[in-house]
């Protein structure tokens, strides 16, 4: 199976299971199965996000890349909490939270789809 099918189908699994949730009424069941589903897909963009990269930059560039998306998701975590934290404030709800991780979810899966899995150009060796 292509891995940017992989990607994309777990993305779209995550924000299925955020608006499912949000949309569902509030019990104990309910939240234990979405910390479940939430456990199950949190990780499992891993090995096929490491596949692409090795497919597209090789295995030369591999830990550059992790580290810049490991970097960046870190920066977006933060951003992601502490604008929660500011909308509860201001709204007294996390809905718009919510609702953006669910939309960031279904841009992510979008995105994914038309990658193209092959290396990417290079620059060919310049004469000395």
């Amino acid at each position: 199976m292509p891995n940017r099918l992989l990607l994309s189908g777990i993305y779209f699994a995550r924000a299925l299971a955020m608006a499912i949730f949000v949309l569902a009424p509030p019990s104990v069941t309910g939240t234990l199965m979405f910390g479940a589903i939430t456990g199950l897909l949190w990780l499992s963009t891993v090995p096929p996000t490491s596949a692409l990269v090795t497919i597209m930059f090789g295995t030369r560039w591999l830990t550059t890349l992790f580290g810049l998306a490991f970097f960046s998701h870190q920066v977006g975590g933060f951003l992601g909490v502490w604008l929660g934290g500011l909308l509860f404030v201001r709204t007294g709800s996390y809905d718009v939270i919510w609702w953006l991780s669910i939309l960031l979810g279904v841009l992510s899966a979008l995105i994914n789809l038309p990658i193209k899995e092959r290396p990417a150009p290079r620059l060919a060796a310049a004469a000395a």
